[in-house]
């Protein structure tokens, strides 16, 4: 089968994945955080954007940390989490959703997706939890909301942590709250494929009262520093667990550049977004393939278009014809359950269909503020040209 012609090549220039998103005002906030003499972290651009956070999306309670792996690395802390207990989460996810529980020894218990979208399905949450299970971490996939009544109802009634990865989340509701703001903690990704970008970077955000004085002293070190910096004592000492979480100044300051931008990178995505979807709508009426599902209680913030293809074998194809046509595409998450490291250290046989069906056909199109919507056809016609010959 044959689906790309010399002349079809030639046509096209190479279209990354993604390109991160350069504001113009990096450089000048970078230079200024270094004038302040202390970019080591935790001042001025972090405050700066702990500030954003807590007026735009009311995240009251927010620490920067390098990566949204730390974030839920201080959330697993703060749980208490041991090796006798167990944490669930959604199989279809990135490795780093579970590996801050599987390092303090919890064991893993995968929910599986949805079958109209990746999202964690509700309806088996409640039949996988023991009087072992003491979180439950969910995975907004793509920005769009997990049902957080039923999962808080759920977790509220067994006495259970609830951590939302938010990690494509940014400006994302549920209803009528921004997402982060439903969980006991909610982990934030500020790396350099999502909306807004920080290269590598992250934040946590507490919505237990109760917890604040004990994450900031994870936050830096296991310390109290932070009391000394107050004048509450004379030196500060290792009081708990903790590490190096919070980024530098310059990070920091990076990233509150592109937060003076928000409102127009997420314009631009979400124009590049609706034109996939309406381009590539008559290949779903035609039973081709499967587009993204936005459900009532759920908002957008475009941070994936994904197509849905009928088989893996589809999906390669279509992969390899794109690659070869100059355009990069490419499939998400390997389904954890399946991974070389749970196959070694468990006995178990997972049964997730819905989690193997999105390992096997989705698919993500390049995505980023700076694609043009003259690309974005181009690469539509080349989907309806892949399937027009099949």
């Amino acid at each position: 089968m044959c689906y790309i012609t010399k002349n079809v090549q030639k046509r096209f220039i190479m279209i990354p994945f993604n390109k991160p998103y350069l504001t113009g005002q990096e450089y000048e906030l970078i230079e200024k955080a270094f004038s302040k003499g202390k970019f080591s972290g935790n001042g001025y651009f972090t405050d700066k954007c702990h500030r954003f956070f807590k007026d735009h999306f009311g995240l009251s309670n927010c620490f920067l940390t390098n990566s949204a792996t730390s974030a839920l690395e201080m959330a697993s802390l703060l749980c208490n989490i041991t090796k006798e207990d167990e944490v669930i989460i959604p199989s279809y996810t990135f490795v780093s959703t579970a590996t801050p529980f599987a390092l303090r020894g919890a064991r893993i218990v995968f929910c599986d997706s949805e079958p109209t979208s990746p999202n964690i399905d509700v309806l088996q949450l409640e039949q996988l939890i023991t009087p072992k299970t003491k979180a439950i971490v969910i995975v907004h996939y793509a920005g769009l909301a997990c049902d957080m009544d039923a999962i808080m109802e759920i977790a509220n009634r067994h006495e259970i942590f609830v951590i939302e990865d938010a990690a494509h989340s940014i400006a994302s509701l549920y209803k009528d709250k921004f997402l982060g703001t439903y969980g006991h903690f909610a982990a934030f990704s500020f790396h350099e494929t999502k909306n807004i970008s920080s290269g590598q970077g992250g934040m946590l955000v507490i919505n237990d009262q109760s917890m604040i004085n004990r994450a900031e002293k994870i936050w830096i070190k296991g310390t109290n520093q932070l009391d000394m910096q107050r004048g509450i004592i004379d030196k500060y000492e290792w009081v708990d667990l903790g590490s190096n979480f919070y980024p530098s100044e310059i990070t920091a300051a990076l990233l509150f550049a592109q937060l003076q931008k928000i409102e127009f990178i997420q314009k631009k995505r979400k124009t590049i977004w609706n034109t996939y979807y309406e381009q590539l709508h008559h290949l779903e009426i035609k039973e081709k393939i499967s587009l993204p599902i936005i459900k009532d209680y759920q908002s957008n913030n475009y941070h994936i278009f994904y197509i849905l293809c009928t088989s893996i074998s589809e999906r390669n194809n279509l992969i390899d014809f794109l690659k070869q046509n100059n355009v990069l595409a490419v499939f998400h998450y390997s389904a954890l359950h399946s991974s070389p490291y749970i196959q070694e250290k468990s006995t178990n046989k997972f049964e997730l269909p819905n989690a193997d069906r999105y390992s096997e056909t989705l698919l993500r199109l390049p995505l980023f503020v700076e694609l043009e919507l003259n690309l974005v056809t181009k690469i539509t016609s080349l989907i309806s040209s892949f399937y027009e010959s099949i």
